[in-house]
């Protein structure tokens, strides 16, 4: 069984190969079950387990083992963990155990960076990125990739680790990319200037406040993964156009969809298309300059197995 560190997924994966192998089995299809979601108590702020299984038959099995424990952050660990288990479909042997962290981040910002392919403007170039956990490198050099991201205002609740983010950019991180990166003190006023919002928070309350998007902004939402966890209020739903990357997913454990769902805000038709029904032609994102969208995603185990075929396809 071979084995793929984080070092190793980041060298093995491209952003937009990874965008297209995520797009090509979102139209493909395959057996994606419900995941597991445990809660978990530790004296603390409660800990999730979630399990992630999916396979296409004949070919390749896969399934993820996460746990999120918010308050790692004051241990110096990260709040996510998570491990994949690759094995053959046909015999159910192990072929591939990889880091479950570093795969779910990369595949994480690609398929809101597929969404944006859909939902953004094409001309979109200034980027707010809320949020300066892990991922939030990612999402933007994957939005990058799609779009024309040549400005990029960072938010974060510690204005230190914003800095510290801007500044990996600035001084080169992503070389092939040519983006100014600064802090953003605050939210309302640097949602004005941005084509599209990213959000990649633990928040529990809305930070975007819907009063403040303008016409033709996109609205990326990946933090939320709970019915408990918001990070945009019920006006942004109400001016929104909605999509999310999976309605089965989305409409049971994304407090951004259950909630406005549950207050009437959201009917279960408001929700325009998922991602299968996008990268299948099926229905149709943007379809105007003026117009906001919005995408929530909460993750599905076929993005997973997507990378997790890519990583052991590119070895």
């Amino acid at each position: 069984m071979r084995q793929f560190d984080a070092e190793a997924i980041e060298r093995l994966l491209d952003d937009a190969g990874l965008i297209d192998a995520i797009a090509t089995l979102f139209r493909d299809g395959c057996e994606v079950p419900l995941r597991h979601h445990h809660t978990i108590e530790t004296g603390g702020a409660p800990a999730t387990l979630l399990l992630m299984p999916a396979w296409r038959n004949q070919r390749h099995l896969g399934i993820k083992i996460v746990t999120v424990f918010p308050d790692n952050g004051a241990r110096n660990l990260p709040a996510v963990i998570g491990q994949y288990l690759l094995l053959s479909a046909q015999t159910g042997e192990p072929l591939a155990l990889m880091d479950g962290t570093a795969l779910t981040r990369r595949r994480t910002a690609a398929a809101s960076a597929l969404a944006s392919r859909f939902l953004s403007r094409t001309d979109s170039f200034r980027l707010l990125m809320i949020g300066t956990g892990a991922l939030a490198p990612h999402l933007i050099r994957a939005h990058a990739t799609v779009r024309p991201i040549r400005e990029v205002a960072i938010w974060g609740r510690t204005p230190a680790k914003a800095a510290a983010l801007a500044e990996r950019f600035n001084n080169g991180d992503l070389e092939h990319l040519k983006i100014a990166a600064h802090v953003a003190d605050d939210i309302a006023r640097t949602i004005d200037a941005a084509d599209i919002i990213s959000c990649a928070t633990l928040a529990q309350t809305p930070l975007v406040q819907g009063v403040w998007l303008k016409k033709g902004q996109h609205l990326d939402l990946v933090g939320g993964f709970t019915p408990a966890m918001r990070e945009a209020d019920d006006e942004a739903v109400r001016r929104s156009r909605i999509f999310v990357d999976t309605r089965q997913g989305a409409g049971k454990e994304a407090g951004d969809i259950v909630q406005p769902l549950a207050n009437g805000i959201l009917k279960p038709e408001g929700i325009v298309a998922d991602l299968f029904e996008l990268c299948r032609g099926e229905r149709h994102g943007r379809q105007g300059a003026g117009e906001i969208t919005m995408f929530k995603s909460v993750g599905t185990a076929l993005e997973d197995l997507a990378a997790a075929e890519l990583v052991v396809q590119q070895a």
